[in-house]
C-alpha cells in the first residue's frame, strides 16, 4: 500500500487534470491519500478549493478526505492573474454536471503544517507528497520542516519541459521555432508560476534523489482519444451504438477532458485528442509495483540506449531559470525554463520518466472510474430507501 497526500494546486493542468489525479489517488487499491491542499493557480484560491470540493462530492469521497487551502501566490512573486483565459473564470469551465460541494475545507490548521502531520504519522520511507500544479507548498513545507526529506518515501510532481527530443511527443511551435514549454516559448505553467518553489526542491541533493519529475514531454503522449473516451463514457463492454454513458460521472470526465480539445490541437498540433496531465505523477508512484493488476510501468531510460542490451536507469540533475518576471517570460525571456543533465550512471538524481505503458495507465482510470460509479449508485440508494 503506498500512501499520498495531494497537493492540487491547479494551474495549467487544470483541476481537469486534478479531476483524475484524485480520482485515481482515491480509488487504486493500492493507494491510500491522506488529504488534499488546494492553492492558486487557473483560478483564485477560493474557486480553486470550492472546485476541489466539488469533485470530492461528484466521485463520493466527500466525507473521507479532507482539503486544506494553501498558498494564494509564490512563495517571493507578486500574484499572478489566474489564467481565466484558457480555463474559464470558474477555473474548471465546460460542464454543468459538477454538484455543489457537500463538505468544507479544513481551515483550524494552515496546508503546509497539515501536510507535515500527515506524513510525519506515517512510517518513515512509506508516504509520497504528489504536486500536480505549482510546487509553492510543497517547497514551503520542506523549508519549515527540512526534516521530512528525509522521512517521505518520494515526491511526485507534474511540472516542466525538456524539449530538444526528450521523447517524441508533439510539443508544438511558436512563429515557426519548437517551442518547451505550454505557457511560454521556454516555459510550463506550473514551474513558470513559482520558479523559486521549483528550484529549491531540486536543489536539495536529499529530495532530488527522492523526486520523479512528469514533464509534458512525457504526458503530452498520453492522449484521449476517441477509443479512451469511448472506454471513460461506456467501460469496456460498451459504445455509443449500443449503450448510453454509463454514468453522469462519467460524461462529466469526458466533458472536462474535451473543453480545451481545440486549443490543443490549434496551439500543439495534437489532433488525436487532449493530453492528460496530472494523473501521471499519481500513476508513476505505481511504476515499483510489479504485478500486473496494480503496477503502471514506466520508463526512465532512452529507449535508443536499450536495444539488445539491458536499459540504462537514468537520473538528472533539474535546474529551474528563475531571472525574470512573469511579464518578462511572456515577452520571450526563458523564465521558469526547465534544464535536465543527465548525471553520471548511478548518480542519485530526479528521475524524468521517457515513457509509460499508457493502455495500462487509461485501464487503471476506468477500473477507478467504475468503483466510483458503485460507491456514487450505493449512496443514492441509500438516499432513495432513507438509509443514508
Amino acid at each position: 500500500m503506498h500512501v499520498v497526500f495531494s497537493s492540487c494546486s491547479n494551474c495549467i493542468a487544470s483541476l481537469r487534470g486534478d479531476t483524475f489525479a484524485i480520482l485515481l489517488a482515491a480509488y487504486h487499491p493500492a493507494l491510500r491519500i491522506l488529504g488534499i491542499s488546494t492553492a492558486w493557480g487557473n483560478a483564485s484560491l477560493d474557486k480553486t478549493t470550492y472546485n476541489a470540493a466539488s469533485i470530492l462530492t461528484a466521485i463520493g469521497k466527500a466525507n473521507e478526505i479532507p482539503i486544506y487551502v494553501g498558498a494564494s501566490k509564490a512563495l517571493f512573486r507578486p500574484p499572478m492573474h489566474p489564467p481565466t483565459d484558457i480555463h474559464g473564470e470558474s477555473g474548471i469551465d465546460g460542464t454543468e454536471l459538477l454538484p455543489k460541494p457537500t463538505v468544507q475545507p479544513t481551515t483550524t490548521i494552515p496546508a503546509i503544517d497539515a501536510m507535515a502531520q500527515a506524513l510525519k504519522a506515517e512510517p518513515p520511507g512509506t508516504a509520497w507528497l504528489v504536486a500536480t500544479g505549482s510546487f509553492t507548498d510543497a517547497a514551503a513545507m520542506f523549508l519549515k520542516y527540512p526534516e521530512l526529506a528525509s522521512h517521505i518515501k518520494g515526491l511526485s510532481l507534474m511540472g516542466g519541459a525538456i524539449g530538444n527530443g526528450f521523447t517524441n511527443a508533439v510539443l508544438g511551435h511558436v512563429e515557426g521555432v519548437p517551442r518547451i514549454g505550454n505557457w511560454t516559448q521556454y516555459a510550463e505553467f506550473n514551474i513558470l508560476a513559482d520558479p523559486e518553489a521549483a528550484a529549491s526542491i531540486f536543489s536539495n541533493k536529499t529530495l532530488a534523489a527522492k523526486t520523479t519529475l512528469i514533464p509534458l514531454d512525457l504526458s503530452h503522449q498520453v492522449l484521449a482519444t476517441e477509443e479512451v473516451r469511448s472506454l471513460l463514457l461506456y467501460g469496456p463492454n460498451g459504445s455509443a451504438t449500443i449503450s448510453k454513458p454509463k454514468s453522469k460521472l462519467r460524461v462529466m470526465l469526458v466533458e472536462l477532458l474535451m473543453f480545451f480539445a481545440k486549443t490543443y490541437a490549434d496551439v500543439f498540433g495534437i489532433t488525436a485528442g487532449p493530453p492528460l496531465h496530472d494523473p501521471l505523477a499519481v500513476a508513476a508512484i505505481l511504476s515499483d509495483i510489479s504485478d500486473e493488476e496494480h503496477g503502471i510501468p514506466f520508463y526512465d531510460y532512452d529507449p535508443a540506449s536499450a536495444s539488445g542490451t539491458p536499459p540504462k536507469r537514468e537520473r538528472y540533475e533539474v535546474t529551474v531559470v528563475t531571472e525574470g518576471s512573469y511579464e518578462d517570460a511572456q515577452a520571450g525571456a526563458r523564465t521558469g525554463q526547465t534544464i535536465a543533465k543527465l548525471l553520471p550512471e548511478g548518480e542519485e538524481g530526479v528521475r524524468i520518466p521517457r515513457g509509460l505503458d499508457i493502455w495500462r495507465f487509461w485501464w487503471a482510470l476506468e477500473e477507478c472510474v467504475e468503483r466510483a460509479d458503485r460507491v456514487n449508485a450505493a449512496t443514492t440508494a441509500a438516499a432513495a430507501n432513507g438509509t443514508e
